[in-house]
């Protein structure tokens, strides 16, 4: 067992400032990777578990949701990030309870998220009852009683939020929310409602179904792709090889986003020797937008459009498609032909040539793709600009065709799984009934809390135990104050983890940690089966994912086991739902998963195809549009943009290169040249002397909303960056405590957290 856990903290003193990269990926990339993992996982441990990363009789990445390739895969098909996810999992440093008896949880409150992190795998469930200074071992059953008990004496099933992580497995996802609906509330906040809920949103409302509508072969038949506010680079690196093939393919990409990212400006793949030596860039044009003015960017795309129509009438709009599948088109029209494209530019900090050109080739494509990420998701009227998007698409006939459609970029590796098996506070009435049939139960039909929502549940005193299956809650979420002071105001906190986080250390009146299997781990029946779960990526794909290493304790239990054990606890054995046949046999979860969702008929011998197989998704397959138009629906929508007011700047919070989500795998930011700390803010030279500084500054970064109330973090670095005039951008979660919980975006109740207007004042030190 490795014990070369770090032993110090995060020293922000020792960052240092290089210039950025020019190249993503590459012979560095895959240096850093083997590093990482060895570190962690030894250099035998290393070998044998990357090796088997994405393949089809491994298991699926831990990290991000990009979908493996339905051909021939490649050896290593896997990238940075994903490797040191896999490390991080595969650790052979261990929490005991000997390290919680060494550590109080005051001392261990004092520590960085990224130094807990790095302490390894939880090893047992461990307790933390009122008065106690330090949390100590606790077996499953006593730990199973004391949930049961709790959840029993509230006054309200209402009372409990059962939050999910993106990384729970179909299997889990399902038994998790059977459980919860059994027990009588639809109280599912998860990590979605963070990131691609207006994503949800905007395309249920114009095309009937909240999921992208492209496949990975789509990419290579597209002749432009569109990639807005997302840095693929960092955050889906594999999505740079797809972009390169639809290259290859003759494609062209164009890059929209306020910061120059080097992954698409530059990619080395370390697939191939041609790629290591030469790369390429990815980004044949690149529109440094202002943050906030995407919405803005597609509708003069789409005035420009309708004026090449004007000129060339039948070649830009594609009328078949309009009259035969849409509605509303009449009324989109009129309002893009009245767009005041003065506007635009001053709202994009684009020039008219670059909107020319960028119209001109949309105008030529006969295949399109639109790709996004938190960037548009994550704003005020983040909803309404991918309808814009969406809009488009569908002026010009692009959805249901090969090569083109809308792509939002799911982050987690199986955010949008779960989802799809019931993990949702909104569920219809369809999935209810049939849930409520296969299993006897009667399930509530009011809706239940979001994550925002459950947040003010918990602070306003109206919820009173929160169970987290897996993720990190206190770092996920915003408004970091608020939500650590309503997490310690619940009775219960239970946090089923494979790892040490921040939201061990925020707990409630009682805090309980169960630890559990991680992708990796091989997952035994209690005959000694060898258990298989299943994942769903962005694009509908679902398939297997086999664990195979011993894991570190014979006292980690499967999600799928701490769900079910739990309910045998809660609901006893008279319970209609077969709860250990669900633990013991997870091919019994496909059956019913087979019969109560709408398109996993036949499940099990479906996901156990050599590449698994493709969810139903009307508007692809059929170019059928469930809405309640029974057509795609056009949306018409004010024009909305950040205007920067004097002497302030509109901040984006974003992730390191070495992080995801909430996970900081290393201080070194490599493309954007920030290295040995993560407390700095990046912005313009010009708005650094403008607003009186030096680079290198220290300043304390303060949030100004309209309610009068600021909010502020300290001690950043000002770093002078290629960013729009009037724009920054800082990581989170350092910066989540400038984000109200208010602050969220229209429609989705997504935190608005790439739209944050601050002001920067000198750090004052203080002992």
């Amino acid at each position: 067992m490795h014990r070369n856990a770090p032993a110090r903290d995060i020293d922000e003193s020792k960052v240092s400032i290089t210039p950025p990269k020019q190249q993503a990926a590459g012979v560095t990339a895959v240096t850093v990777a083997l590093e990482r993992a060895v570190e962690e996982m030894g250099v035998v441990r290393t070998a044998r578990t990357l090796a088997r990363v994405n393949q089809r009789h491994g298991f699926d990445c831990p990290g991000c949701a990009w979908p493996e390739p339905t051909g021939r895969r490649r050896p290593a098909e896997f990238c940075e990030n994903g490797a040191k996810a896999v490390a991080e999992e595969a650790t052979l440093r261990t929490v005991t309870p000997e390290f919680f008896a060494r550590h109080s949880i005051a001392e261990l409150a004092e520590k960085s998220g990224y130094w807990l992190g790095q302490q390894g795998r939880l090893t047992h469930p461990m307790v933390l009852r009122p008065g106690d200074t330090h949390y100590s071992p606790i077996d499953w059953d006593e730990a199973y009683r004391l949930i049961a008990d709790t959840l029993r004496g509230l006054d309200s099933p209402d009372e409990a939020l059962f939050y999910t992580s993106g990384r729970t497995a179909n299997e889990t996802a399902f038994v998790y929310q059977l459980l919860v609906r059994s027990f009588g509330t639809n109280n599912l906040p998860d990590c979605s409602n963070m990131c691609h809920e207006s994503s949800g949103a905007a395309l249920s409302s114009s095309i009937g179904i909240g999921k992208g509508s492209v496949t990975i072969d789509d990419f290579s038949a597209a002749e432009v792709i569109v990639v807005a506010g997302q840095n693929p680079g960092t955050n889906h690196p594999r999505m740079l090889s797809a972009l390169q093939q639809a290259k290859e393919h003759g494609a062209q990409v164009i890059a929209v986003n306020p910061l120059p990212e080097t992954g698409l400006l530059g990619f080395r793949d370390p697939q191939t020797v041609r790629g290591l030596t030469t790369g390429i860039a990815i980004a044949d044009d690149f529109l440094q937008i202002r943050l906030g003015g995407d919405m803005a960017l597609f509708q003069g795309l789409a005035k420009l459009l309708f004026e090449a129509e004007d000129v060339a009438p039948g070649t830009v709009v594609d009328r078949a498609f309009v009259d035969a599948h849409t509605a509303g088109f009449a009324e989109y029209e009129k309002q893009m032909r009245a767009v005041d494209l003065d506007v635009v530019l001053e709202a994009t900090g684009l020039t008219r040539e670059q909107l020319e050109r960028t119209a001109r080739l949309l105008a030529r494509s006969r295949s399109t793709i639109i790709c996004w990420a938190m960037g548009l998701t994550q704003q005020v009227h983040g909803v309404a600009t991918i309808e814009e998007a969406t809009n488009l698409l569908l002026m010009r006939g692009m959805i249901g065709k090969p090569g083109a459609g809308v792509c939002p970029v799911r982050g987690h590796s199986n955010v949008q799984g779960d989802r799809t098996m019931g993990i949702w506070e909104k569920m219809p009435e369809t999935f209810l009934a049939a849930l409520d049939s296969e299993f006897g139960i009667t399930s509530p039909r009011e809706h239940g809390h979001d994550t925002v929502d459950a947040i003010r549940a918990m602070h306003e005193g109206r919820a009173r135990v929160f169970l987290g299956m897996g993720g990190n809650f206190v770092s996920a979420t915003p408004d970091t104050e608020l939500t650590e002071a309503a997490l310690r105001g619940c009775a219960l906190t239970v946090q089923v983890s494979t790892k040490l986080n921040r939201s061990h250390v925020v707990h409630g009146q009682t805090a309980l940690i169960l630890p559990t299997l991680g992708r990796t781990d091989l997952d035994l029946s209690p005959a000694g089966v060898k258990q298989q779960v299943s994942v769903e990526d962005s694009m509908s794909m679902v398939h297997l994912s086999t664990g195979r290493l011993t894991p570190v304790s014979d006292q980690l239990r499967s999600e799928v086991a701490i769900v079910c054990e739990l309910a045998r606890e809660l609901f006893g054995a008279d319970h209609p739902v077969p709860w250990a046949r669900l633990r013991d046999d997870y091919d019994a979860i496909r059956d019913s998963i087979s019969r109560v969702i709408p398109g996993c008929a036949d499940y099990n011998a479906k996901v156990r195809d050599r590449n698994g197989f493709q969810l139903p998704h009307p508007p692809r397959d059929a170019r059928e549009f469930r809405t309640s138009t029974g057509k795609a629906n056009f949306a018409v929508n004010d024009l909305r943009w950040l205007p920067v007011p004097s002497g302030r700047l509109i901040l984006q919070t974003l992730r390191s290169h070495d992080q995801y989500n909430t996970t900081i795998y290393g201080l070194d930011d490599r493309y954007r040249g920030i290295h040995n700390g993560r407390r700095v803010v990046l912005v313009n030279a010009e708005d650094i002397t403008a607003l009186g500084f030096t680079e290198g500054d220290l300043v304390d970064v303060i949030s100004e909303w309209t309610d009068g109330v600021e909010r502020k973090v300290t001690g950043f670095r000002l770093v002078s960056y290629s960013t729009p005039r009037g724009n920054a951008a800082a990581y989170y979660p350092e910066t989540n405590p400038l984000v109200p919980l208010d602050h969220v975006a229209e429609r989705s109740n997504t935190p608005a957290s790439k739209a944050v207007t601050v002001r920067l004042e000198p750090h004052v030190h203080t002992r």
